[in-house]
């Protein structure tokens, strides 16, 4: 079948956004709403509900930091499970965290329209209908206008609920009435199982988790501000959360906080009665307006990401894949907003929460079998940047810690549950699974134990590798400057080129060049060579190597390929091989050669890239058309530039910023190594990789003579 382009979602999204997003989409229900109902529940114990219920989110946050920095995707959640546990998996947690965001959503604008209604006569479905409107028109002018709203919603929440935790503790210790932790009442009048079925109903309060990881594929520098920005939201909400509660329970009492839709505002009125009139009143109905639009904007925005991503892999309609001028999904945003209205009319307020978080705990459960999986995979490309600390055991108690919760709730939200499972599998066996030709990584991990996998997730991962790029730490610049060269101008055999090259790599790797030509020639008759655009790409990971170390072949007459391996053939096509690369790193660290290689791929797809490698004049020149461009500066030493004062200097002495180094020297027409006591001379020129504001620094001194 053929199946519809689609564009991918550009990266506009910062570490401050992923922060708003995930508080924003937080701090809402769960403060403002949901207090009453988990108190009737539990009692004054429902403040430790809040705490429990903050750290067992923290399984489900550390796997879903790991998945996001390695498989920065639109669909998030879905996506993992697509491809670690396969399509019919994918389609349950889809669906499923679709679902629950936009229960979710429907929560706060049903919590929203309860907070006017204090100060305004408006209805609430008919003004949070009106509210999903609006924001559905937002998500569809752009994510940067969304998430720019987000930001200041979220300052501005923020502010006040620190000046509401501040007038409450201050209150407290002001105020004579006894505490209801000292009183008659028992602090868990359900016991245990009162208690756990309050965890289960308030983990819908930190369910904005799930939102960023649909959002993935829009922010910038994924492997840093996903998790950093996830953990920083978490550790805000959660002291918001029990510090907020528990002014609620202390304030009012637990009788009279259980039968409260507007909680914060029922507290307000003893901890503000320093301000004149209403303004208490006010204050905490602007804070709680401010929350309950921050997170339908987040859920609204995420949630429309999951139809988006199930239709770019043919498990939902192809035309819920399209994107509107502004690079935004509208006919999956429009479809999320209708299922939204749908859940306003429908359900009630306890229904809605009951659900979500049952279907939020079923997501996270299978997000950390998902990490799992994709562990004992053994898949190489497999990258990601953050991993879970004490793995497995903390996957362990993700997966486990999610069933007592579901199975203290109670019937409903079981029920609704496997209803969603149930219609997820119809769905998949009867529409999408003659659509799609894929499995996940759970076929590696038996693959494994002797039966079969699915080659074609390996190809993703790499292709996301590639689009990732290199991290911080990776020397691909190093490598790049200290390989060997091989220019020909007469053609070779690919056989007498993998000969040659091994003999220059182990005069640097402890492996004989027999053994590397073995590794060479079998990794063409496996299938593990890249070939395109002219170039081929071999590679090995012999044992006992440290580092990376390469040879780059540039042959302009054509490289012959007489290895006789016919598929390697055909993957070249009709396009001459002009440029072969061979790389060795060591087996310690394979995500590293892997993206060493994606590199050097992505360098190659460049439409003018060929032309550059045929027409370059020497090694140095040839090298300088692999290093990245923000990496690397040329220097000329030349009478009459502001590099004159070079002349004569020892490398050692050239004052070079931090980070800065001279990789290649070029002088009178033949190469050098740069060495500390290396003098330079008139007319050498200098290749100087570093970071970007280093070299920034050294143009702006040298600017004249660079080039």
């Amino acid at each position: 079948m053929i199946r519809l382009p689609f564009a991918r979602l550009s990266k506009e999204l910062t570490l401050f956004d992923v922060y708003v997003i995930s508080t924003g989409a937080m701090i809402s229900t769960g403060f403002f709403l949901l207090p009453g109902l988990a108190t009737a529940s539990t009692g004054p114990s429902v403040v430790f509900a809040y705490l429990l219920a903050g750290l067992l989110i923290i399984p489900a946050l550390l796997s879903q930091a790991e998945l996001s920095t390695a498989m920065p995707r639109a669909g998030g959640a879905y996506y993992f499970l697509d491809r670690t546990l396969g399509p019919l998996v994918g389609t349950v947690g889809g669906v499923g965290t679709w679902f629950a965001l936009v229960l979710k959503s429907a929560f706060g604008l049903i919590g929203m329209g309860a907070y006017l209604g204090l100060v305004l006569d408006v209805p609430i479905v008919p003004t949070a209908i009106g509210v999903t409107v609006l924001l559905a028109a937002l998500n569809v002018a752009g994510s940067k206008e969304s998430s720019g709203l987000l930001r200041v919603l979220v300052t501005t929440l923020l502010i006040i609920l620190f000046v509401f935790i501040l007038s409450g503790a201050v209150h407290l210790t002001q105020a004579d009435a006894t505490s209801p932790w000292r009183g008659p009442e028992p602090f868990m009048p359900g016991g245990i199982d009162g208690l756990l079925a309050t965890v289960g109903l308030v983990f819908v309060s930190f369910g904005g988790l799930a939102k960023v990881a649909s959002l993935a594929e829009e922010v910038k520098h994924p492997d840093r501000n996903i998790p950093l920005g996830m953990g920083l939201a978490l550790g805000t909400v959660t002291v918001v959360y029990v510090a907020g509660v528990a002014i609620m329970v202390a304030a009012l009492g637990t009788q009279t906080l259980s039968s409260s839709l507007t909680p914060v505002a029922a507290a307000a009125g003893a901890i503000f009665s320093w301000m004149p009139g209403r303004s208490g009143t006010w204050l905490t109905v602007a804070a709680a307006v401010t929350a309950f639009a921050a997170m339908a904007n987040a859920g609204i925005m995420s949630a429309s990401r999951y139809p988006l991503a199930m239709a770019r892999d043919r498990l939902f309609p192809d035309g819920l894949a399209a994107t509107g001028r502004r690079g935004t999904p509208v006919r999956s945003i429009l479809l999320t907003c209708t299922l939204l209205v749908g859940a306003l009319l429908i359900l009630d307020v306890e229904s809605v929460a009951k659900l979500a978080s049952a279907l939020l705990l079923l997501l996270f459960g299978l997000l950390n079998v998902a990490v799992i999986v994709m562990r004992e995979s053994g898949i190489d490309s497999y990258d990601p940047a953050f991993r879970s600390p004490f793995y497995p055991w903390v996957q362990f108690i993700g997966v486990f810690a999610p069933l007592v919760l579901m199975a203290e709730m109670g019937w409903l939200p079981v029920l609704f549950t496997v209803g969603v499972t149930g219609a997820s599998v119809g769905w998949y066996t009867y529409y999408a699974r003659d659509r799609i030709g894929r499995d996940g990584a759970i076929f590696h991990v038996f693959e494994r134990l002797g039966r079969r996998r699915f080659a074609g997730l390996d190809r993703e991962l790499r292709d996301i590798m590639k689009e990732k790029g290199l991290r911080a730490e990776d020397p691909f610049d190093e490598v790049v400057a200290q390989a060997f060269v091989l220019d020909l101008p007469d053609p070779i055999g690919l056989d007498e080129a993998i000969h040659d090259a091994s003999e220059l790599l182990a005069q640097r790797v402890p492996v004989d060049a027999e053994a590397l030509i073995e590794e060479f020639s079998s990794g063409i008759g496996h299938g593990g060579t890249a070939v395109a655009h002219g170039v081929a790409l071999l590679h090995a990971r012999p044992p006992n190597v440290e580092g990376s170390e390469m040879v780059l072949v540039r042959c302009n007459r054509g490289v012959v390929l007489d290895v006789g391996e016919e598929d390697f053939a055909r993957e070249a096509g009709s396009a001459r091989i002009r440029a072969v690369f061979f790389l060795v790193s060591g087996e310690r660290d394979p995500g590293r050669h892997l993206r060493i290689l994606a590199q050097l791929a992505g360098r190659v797809e460049d439409e003018q890239f060929m032309d550059e490698w045929l027409a370059d004049r020497n090694e140095q020149e040839l090298k300088e058309t692999l290093l990245r461009d923000e990496r690397f500066l040329s220097l000329t030493v030349a009478t009459g530039t502001p590099t004159e004062q070079l002349v004569g200097l020892a490398l050692r002495d050239l004052p070079m910023p931090d980070g800065s180094l001279v990789a290649l020297i070029r002088r009178r027409g033949r190469q050098i190594v740069p060495r500390g006591r290396t003098v330079l001379q008139e007319g050498d020129r200098l290749t100087i990789i570093g970071d970007a504001v280093g070299l920034a620094q050294l143009m702006e001194r040298y600017g004249d003579g660079a080039g």
